[in-house]
């Protein structure tokens, strides 16, 4: 066995989660396919002025693992509020796994893996497909339905929806 194929490969997952889908949750399992360890890494980004706060979503996205095969791979999950190439160096990644939906969201991903490419050359950006039947599934998207008490539960793990209806039972007081 060669130096290469023994090293341990660690890739980060990032994202805002906000949030967490079952398309997030089909990346992250089949990214245990690629890596050892994976650091799904839940974004601060307060300029997308999310509707939970980091705290929430690191437990959202926990929690929701809890039924994810993770392949005898590690799975990390730790919240960030710095340049993705830093967080991505601070935690030992080699690898950026990123999720595909549209062809929208190739040139937006495109362009960021461009950027990160030239800030930090030895981390490599995987774009990873979404299935088909989750290809439509938008954190954006969950949150306008649920906004409007439509149904999520195809979406999102029942954990979500709980904590969706604790945060709008707050939002009402």
């Amino acid at each position: 066995m060669n130096n290469r194929t023994s090293s341990i490969i660690t890739g980060i997952y990032p994202g805002t989660f906000d949030p967490v889908t079952f398309g997030h949750l089909d990346i992250i399992t089949r990214a245990t396919h690629i890596v050892n360890k994976l650091v799904v890494s839940v974004a601060e980004n307060t300029h997308k002025k999310p509707f939970f706060s980091i705290e929430e979503r690191i437990i959202m996205v926990k929690e929701s693992l809890k039924k994810v095969s993770p392949n005898e791979c590690v799975i990390e999950v730790v919240g960030f509020d710095n340049l993705l190439v830093d967080h991505a160096k601070k935690s030992g990644a080699k690898v950026i796994i990123r999720g595909l939906r549209a062809v929208a969201d190739f040139e937006y991903e495109f362009q960021m893996a461009g950027m990160n490419s030239k800030l930090e050359p030895s981390i490599e950006t995987i774009f990873l497909m979404a299935s088909e039947n989750l290809q439509l599934t938008s954190a954006r998207f969950v949150k306008e339905v649920a906004f409007y008490d439509g149904e999520i539960k195809n979406f999102v793990p029942d954990n979500v929806i709980e904590m969706f209806k604790k945060k709008m039972e707050g939002k009402k007081e």
